[in-house]
């Protein structure tokens, strides 16, 4: 079993932070640093229009997370909840939801591809690959924080949280849920990076990102602690099965296998017919 016994708030001078906020920071320079990066590398669009894109996503994204977040408290507990009670505790970030931060950023940066007249799907394929790297740096800030918690196990690579910060029941051994989302988030990692240029149309990439993370949220939440949202399932289950019943069928009537522009280029040099991979 594996201890954790970080001190999840960092204390400088008369500053307190929690872990949680200081990986979450990171997460988000993650993905920004990798949407400039690869727009300057694939030069599909400006560099000006990739890092404002990404600014409008942060806090649009931030509002979308947190307004999941007091919506599921609020069907959980109803007037006994502390948002109801004490409205103006709504404003806040001590709660956020993964999906609404994915959703409320793709929403935001929607609305600004149609005010700026880029194509949204270009840059959503470009990203889709930063966005669940970012997740997973964000998950290790959870990981300190001991919120989404699994439930109790005795696994021998269980959880177990000694500090009285920590947001997870102390000296109970859990599921190391959140451990094994960063393994599955780098895997992705490497899945989208193996895809990048083999798909058509254009954001069939990020409907695979989509896919791959609904599956995984919508198969680990029964490790994990929570109260049912609707049909004795999770929010993040809920719209996990949403998303998927919009993206397979997407992915499976629209997307096509194509070769990547450099396998295309070098397949016309050397008289390779790249449709079909047979040499002419």
């Amino acid at each position: 079993m594996i201890e954790i016994g970080i001190d999840p708030v960092v204390t400088i001078g008369s500053i307190s932070i929690r872990w949680y906020g200081i990986f979450i920071a990171l997460a988000v320079l993650t993905v920004v640093t990798w949407a400039v990066v690869e727009v300057k590398a694939k030069k599909r669009l400006s560099q000006d229009t990739a890092l404002t894109a990404a600014l409008v996503g942060i806090p649009s994204g931030i509002i979308f997370s947190r307004l999941l977040h007091v919506i599921d408290e609020l069907v959980q507990k109803g007037s006994q909840s502390a948002y109801f009670q004490h409205p103006a505790s709504i404003i806040g970030g001590s709660g956020l939801t993964a999906w609404g931060a994915v959703l409320g950023a793709a929403l935001g940066i929607w609305i600004y591809s149609k005010v700026s007249k880029f194509k949204f799907e270009t840059f959503a394929d470009l990203i889709a690959p930063g966005i669940i790297l970012s997740q997973a740096v964000g998950r290790v800030g959870c990981i300190v924080n001991g919120c989404c918690y699994g439930a109790e196990t005795d696994s021998v690579c269980a959880l177990i949280y000694t500090q009285p910060d920590s947001f997870a029941p102390l000296g109970i051994p859990t599921q190391p849920v959140v451990l094994y989302e960063i393994l599955f988030n780098l895997i992705a990692f490497g899945i989208l990076l193996k895809l990048r240029g083999r798909l058509q149309p254009e954001g069939s990439l990020f409907f695979v990102y989509l896919s791959l993370y609904s599956l995984w949220r919508l198969g680990s939440d029964f490790l994990r602690v929570g109260t049912p949202f609707l049909f004795g399932l999770h929010q993040a289950q809920i719209i996990s099965i949403i998303i998927l019943l919009f993206t397979i069928p997407n992915l499976t009537l629209k997307t096509r296998w194509v070769k990547p522009v450099q396998e295309a280029a070098a397949g016309q040099e050397d008289g390779t017919d790249t449709s079909t991979g047979r040499g002419e």
